[in-house]
């Protein structure tokens, strides 16, 4: 009987103690904006894996605003969170912000968009975007080969370093592509709009482009979410049939359906569930002391172009993505 109450005072403590911890442990998560389906996805993976740590959860949505997410940063670390979570909004402007936080002895995990290293994260997590865009350009120059190629560039911010890696990208692979299958390189950026990675914001820079260069026959986007407003723009100009579609990174389930279909042909693989989750587990090892004193200060995804060939393998239509 009394090995069966002490077996049982030994679980009431146990279950005590795990209460504690998980009282003390608090996690802040701060998005640049959740004005795009890839955010919203990313922020609802990184709560549910933090509910599922046991961790309390604070959050917040810069909409954008470099100052407001300076501002939801102190915030949090003024409420007592010891890991964040961070998708910053500008690259230099939020490492004070993080080193202050690091500073009061949060550990800090940046997600997805490029920090300047100086900052006092532990790992930026995120895609490959110059190997995911070399893929997507090494798929275009064999899909095209042989023909005269008028891009229509979707790009997301001006500055914005993402953007730029993943464009850049695609042009190396298509430049080597070109190469390997045909001996030369042609083709030609004839235009470039800014649709801030919104899906309205890619339709009303398409039907930009579209006046100006008619006679463009690739759409290249830096996301899913602006080439998918382009092919509403071209839809409406009926020139949907004539243009391919191609974004750098993604792989918006809406955009995945369509390659299934024929009708949209590749995109990178950047999945924002799995770069969240990965940056919590991350976290929270570095909380409890197991994480390796070597990691990464980048750790990347594997990265992969999604064409028909191998659309099955990355397609759930039950995705928040």
């Amino acid at each position: 009987m009394f090995k069966t109450v002490l077996t049982g005072c030994l679980a009431t403590t146990a279950l005590l103690i795990g209460s504690a911890q998980a009282a003390d442990c608090m996690i802040g998560i701060s998005m640049k904006t959740l004005n795009a389906p890839y955010f919203a996805a990313q922020e609802a993976a990184a709560k549910d894996q933090a509910a599922k740590a046991g961790c309390q959860v604070a959050t917040a949505d810069a909409q954008n605003d470099m100052g407001k997410q300076i501002g939801d940063v102190e915030d949090m670390v003024s409420k007592g969170v010891n890991l964040l979570i961070i998708n910053a909004a500008d690259p230099q402007g939020l490492v004070p912000a993080i080193n202050a936080a690091a500073a009061a002895g949060v550990k800090v995990v940046a997600i997805d968009s490029t920090v300047d290293p100086k900052a006092k994260y532990i790992t930026l997590i995120q895609s490959s975007n110059d190997q995911n865009g070399f893929q997507v350009g090494q798929w275009l120059a064999q899909s095209t080969a042989g023909k005269d190629l008028k891009i229509a560039l979707l790009s997301g911010e001006k500055g914005n370093v993402v953007g730029q890696e993943r464009r850049l990208g695609v042009f190396r692979g298509l430049v080597e592509g070109q190469l390997v299958n045909g001996g030369k390189v042609g083709f030609a950026v004839v235009g470039q709009g800014w649709g801030g990675w919104t899906h309205e914001g890619g339709l009303k820079a398409m039907e930009d482009l579209l006046v100006a260069h008619p006679d463009i026959n690739v759409v290249l986007g830096e996301n899913d979410s602006m080439v998918l407003g382009a092919r509403k723009a071209l839809e409406a100009a009926g020139k949907l049939n004539d243009v391919l579609l191609v974004a750098a990174a993604d792989g918006q389930k809406e955009a995945l359906q369509l390659i299934q279909e024929g009708q949209y042909g590749a995109t990178g693989l950047n999945d924002p569930a799995l770069i969240a989750r990965t940056a919590v587990d991350v976290g929270m090892k570095a909380l409890d002391g197991s994480l390796p004193a070597d990691f990464p200060k980048t750790d990347l995804t594997t990265p992969d172009a999604i064409t028909k060939d191998n659309v099955a393998k990355y397609y759930r239509p039950d995705a928040v993505f």
